[in-house]
């Protein structure tokens, strides 16, 4: 018996041997096969073929973002399986720049069906790309299920717009709602100290307040009608409507679609916002008397955006020789520390700036930001890496994108020139601190606290006790001291008369009309006219630079991280369902706007000024 139970024993650890060597074979595998993709991303891919007479596709996925997609990101996107949740703005703008002197590409199709998140700003951009391939003479045909105004927007630039026949163009106007936590708080016993300075610095005010305060309705009224007048100026102009069109479509939608029996289409058809019904099919069968048909896929002859960009930058690298511009992305929530994949961090973006002062290839770097803002240390690392940049002779651009507010602008006061978009948002030059007082809640569960100290400021600060009347002076001071650096630090960037400043700061929004006509911004314009800008100031004659876009590497570990770890989650705690999407995206908003504050010293300079209905960052 004991002998037949130790060859039972050995055969069992043969087989458990052989199992998890098959495991660690399988491993290793997935770890090389893995490795193998990424090093092939990385040269760029198989060589891809670029027929003639096809159509370029643009055909965004998920949020519009500044920066390329890190490659190992691309990876796990491709893993997933999923369609990509990030479209970079700079590639499409890129392909459509290459396409539009490009003897193969015949036609540019627009789809924005899959268009998530997008700033308005971002979208004016690539509105002018697309205007710029139609100015070369090639036609532009948009084609959507249905559009919202997001979507519609660029849209306008194509020569002709079809839509299905059940579609809609749902044209709102621009709004800022808000949650708002009072009486939650009362609730539950929960005190929120708030320090802040500015007039207009509503940020704070959700944890002060159950409704908008007559100063922030007066500033949101003001960038919002901006916003919208700009919108409407576009859409009117591109598709030849009467003044006061969209406000009247907009007023009438309802009588409109119960006149058209709920049919959108029709209505959109009869306003002259589209120009054709069609299928997809429909419009495939259209595009293929132009391009020809593809027997493959059943489709016209088309080739995507981000394809055509792999295949022209692998037929056009970039001269050795040449000296470079550095393009260093800012977009997301500014932290403390490194940054993440939504997220901003001063040690992240201090560091390449760094680098670029360092670098006798970077002559000048171009700062393009995307922000609303956040840890006021951490602004203040990036802006002292910017000033070692200036010091090192290399000047410094700022590009705003969407948003460039609060903590977004203070990384941008100090630089050689300021560019924006008129539908930027900017300004909330405003500083504010908040610690939350759970005393209340906590003698509920029958919790207290109590001890001694050697000091009256000893065990002070924390969140189970009030606030002590020298504490709140502590706080306030030193938020009135950001202030007085803030508004110092725009004075004198912007060289303007710090009574000025005092005036148009105060924690206001403004667009980024308002902002050039006040002196926060030089000029309008995007990304590539800051580069331009940045060649001129570094006395690079044109065809002598390249621009490169400047940005830490990231491990498969730290991107597998940020993808299924990098946010708090509390979103999935409300079930799925379309009736449940507007409060599932605020309550994570929220949630991952306060696992982003992380200011050592509990100070922030953010704006809580994101359009209703456009992104947040996330």
């Amino acid at each position: 018996m004991a002998g037949g139970g130790r060859a039972v024993t050995r055969v069992l650890g043969w087989i458990w041997r052989i199992v998890t060597g098959v495991y660690r074979t399988v491993i290793v595998l997935v770890i090389l096969a893995g490795a193998a993709l990424l090093w092939i991303d990385l040269r760029g891919g198989p060589a891809i073929h670029v027929p003639r007479d096809v159509a370029l596709v643009i055909k965004p996925s998920g949020a519009l973002v500044e920066s390329e997609a890190n490659p190992t990101q691309r990876l796990l996107d491709r893993f997933s399986g999923a369609r990509p949740g990030q479209t970079s703005l700079r590639e499409l703008r890129q392909a459509l720049r290459a396409a539009a002197t490009d003897p193969r590409i015949k036609v540019a199709v627009l789809d924005f069906d899959d268009l998530g998140n997008a700033g308005v700003a971002q979208l004016d951009e690539l509105s002018r790309s697309i205007a710029r391939f139609r100015a070369s003479g090639k036609p532009v045909y948009a084609y959507g299920t249905g559009f919202d105004q997001y979507q519609y927007l660029p849209a306008v630039q194509a020569d002709s717009i079809s839509m299905d026949p059940m579609g809609v163009v749902l044209l709102q106007g621009f709004g800022v709602y808000g949650e708002y936590f009072k009486d939650a708080l009362d609730r539950l016993g929960v005190e929120v100290n708030v320090f802040r300075v500015g007039a207009f610095k509503s940020a704070v005010e959700p944890f002060l307040r159950n409704d908008m305060s007559p100063d922030a309705r007066l500033a949101n009224r003001a960038w919002l009608g901006e916003l919208w007048s700009t919108y409407q100026r576009t859409v009117v102009g591109r598709r030849q409507l009467a003044d006061g069109a969209l406000d009247a479509y907009i007023a009438g939608l309802a009588a409109g679609l119960q006149s058209a029996g709920g049919n959108g289409a029709a209505l959109a058809l009869a306003d002259k916002l589209v120009d054709r019904i069609q299928t997809r099919d429909e419009f495939r069968e259209f595009l293929g008397k132009q391009v020809g048909m593809d027997a493959a896929n059943g489709s016209f002859r088309q080739i995507s955006a981000r394809r055509y960009l792999r295949a022209w930058r692998r037929e056009h690298p970039v001269a050795k020789g040449l000296d470079r511009i550095g393009v260093i992305v800012v977009e997301g929530n500014i932290v403390a520390g490194r940054s993440g994949r939504n997220s901003a961090g001063g040690e992240t973006i201090a560091g390449l700036l760094d680098a670029a002062a360092r670098s006798a290839r970077v002559k000048a770097v171009v700062l393009r930001v995307n922000s609303p803002g956040g840890s006021v240390v951490a602004a203040e690392q990036i802006r002292r890496a910017e000033r070692r940049l200036q010091s090192a002779g290399k000047p410094l651009v700022v590009s705003m994108s969407t948003m460039a507010a609060s903590g977004g602008y203070w990384i941008a006061m100090d630089a050689d020139r300021i560019l924006a978009e008129p539908t930027t948002i900017t300004g909330s030059i405003g500083i504010f601190g908040l610690l939350p007082n759970i005393e209340k809640p906590l003698a509920r569960l029958g919790i207290h606290s109590d001890g001694v100290g050697t000091s009256p400021l000893a065990g002070g600060f924390g969140i189970a006790r009030p606030l002590s009347d020298t504490e709140r002076t502590i706080i306030q001071s030193q938020v009135n001291y950001g202030y007085a650096l803030f508004t110092q630090g725009v004075a004198k960037g912007r060289r303007l008369p710090l009574a000025t400043v005092q005036e148009i700061a105060q924690g206001r929004v403004w667009s980024g009309e308002a902002g050039k006509r006040l002196g926060l911004v030089d000029a309008f314009g995007g990304e590539r006219n800051a580069v331009e800008d940045a060649a001129r100031l570094a006395h690079l004659a044109p065809g002598h630079y390249a621009a490169v876009g400047l940005r830490a590497s990231a491990s498969l570990a730290q991107l597998v991280k940020a993808r299924f770890g990098g946010h708090s989650g509390l979103a999935a705690l409300i079930p799925e369902g379309a009736a449940t999407q507007a409060w599932r995206g605020a309550l994570q908003r929220s949630a991952d706007a306060f696992v982003d504050f992380n200011d050592p010293r509990g100070q922030y300079a953010y704006c809580f000024c994101t359009l209703d209905g456009a992104p947040a960052w996330r």
